[in-house]
C-alpha cells in the first residue's frame, strides 16, 4: 500500500481519505449503538469508520438486539401471565403490562449490548 503525502509547512501529512460506506437503514438499537460509540468510545468509532466496518457492526447489533428482544418478550409474557385472553378481557391492563416488559427489555439490551 502506497501512501501519498502533502507538504504542510515543514511537515509531511499523510493524504488519507475514507471511502463512504453504503447507506443503511438502522433501527432503534443500531442508532443508539452508533451514538454511544461516537460519544463514549471515539477511538473504536473511528476504527470502525476507517476500516469501513461501522455499518456492518451496527446492523449486526440491530439484528442481535431484535432477536434477543423477541426471545425475552416471549419469556416475560409467560413470567407475567400475559396472554391473548388478557388482551381480549382487559386491553388496558394488557397494554400496561406489555409496555412494562418492553421497558424492562430495553434496559437489559442497553446494558448488555448497546452500552458495552
Amino acid at each position: 500500500m502506497k501512501i501519498e503525502y502533502m507538504e504542510h509547512g515543514d511537515v509531511l501529512i499523510p493524504n488519507l481519505t475514507v471511502m463512504p460506506e453504503d447507506e443503511v437503514q438502522l433501527g432503534k438499537y443500531g442508532l443508539m449503538r452508533r451514538q454511544f460509540l461516537k460519544e463514549h468510545r471515539p477511538i473504536l468509532f473511528n476504527q470502525y469508520l476507517s476500516t469501513q466496518t461501522l455499518n456492518h457492526h451496527l446492523l449486526e447489533i440491530e439484528s442481535i438486539a431484535k432477536q434477543r428482544k423477541n426471545k425475552l418478550m416471549d419469556q416475560f409474557k409467560i413470567r407475567d401471565s400475559i396472554s391473548e385472553d388478557l388482551k381480549a378481557n382487559d386491553p388496558i391492563l394488557w397494554a400496561q403490562k406489555m409496555n412494562q416488559i418492553e421497558t424492562e427489555i430495553d434496559e437489559i439490551l442497553k446494558s448488555e449490548l448497546i452500552f458495552h
